[in-house]
């Protein structure tokens, strides 16, 4: 079985209502896993990093941190890929000095990914690719959120299988 893990994020904010959606799938130790979720008064920025921190915190136990297979991260957010040299070095012994805001979601996510590699790329929107799943779900959580307020909820596993290019 592959150790390889592989992580699709989007997040979808609102500057009117200042109100952010965000949706993350993993697939990898031969399951499919998704969540979604919101909240009103954040940045664009906050948002997609908490899709991350939300992605990364659901990890399965017992993964090899010393696996040659680094964890393989793709996004439709531009802000999360102007921090890919940074992401990929929060593995490494000595790391350089982080962003200064959101400090308690760069926590989360530098403790979940404590001795594992990334690599984090742009994934362009494809009709029927994962990306395109989480982008519709991630807009689908702004809505909510707008209307709401703040969520996180688990992506039904029958929505997951529906899904071609997972690789289950």
């Amino acid at each position: 079985m592959s150790s390889s893990i592989r992580i699709w994020t989007c997040a979808a904010h609102s500057q009117i209502y200042r109100c952010g959606g965000w949706a993350a799938v993993w697939v990898g130790k031969g399951l499919v896993t998704g969540a979604a979720g919101g909240e009103r008064n954040t940045t664009a920025q906050r948002t997609a990093l908490s899709g991350l921190a939300a992605a990364l915190r659901d990890l399965p136990p017992g993964d090899d941190p010393t696996s040659s297979d680094p964890i393989s991260i793709q996004t439709t957010s531009a802000g999360l890929v102007e921090f890919a040299g940074f992401l990929a070095s929060l593995g490494e012994p000595t790391q350089p000095v982080g962003p200064d805001e959101d400090l308690d979601l760069w926590a989360q996510i530098s403790t979940a990914v404590r001795g594992r590699r990334l690599s984090l790329t742009r994934a362009p929107l494809a009709a029927g690719a994962p990306s395109a799943f989480v982008s519709a779900w991630a807009d689908l959580a702004l809505d909510k959120a707008r209307a709401t307020g703040s969520f996180t909820n688990a992506i039904p596993k029958a929505n997951l299988r529906k899904i071609p290019g997972l690789g289950k």
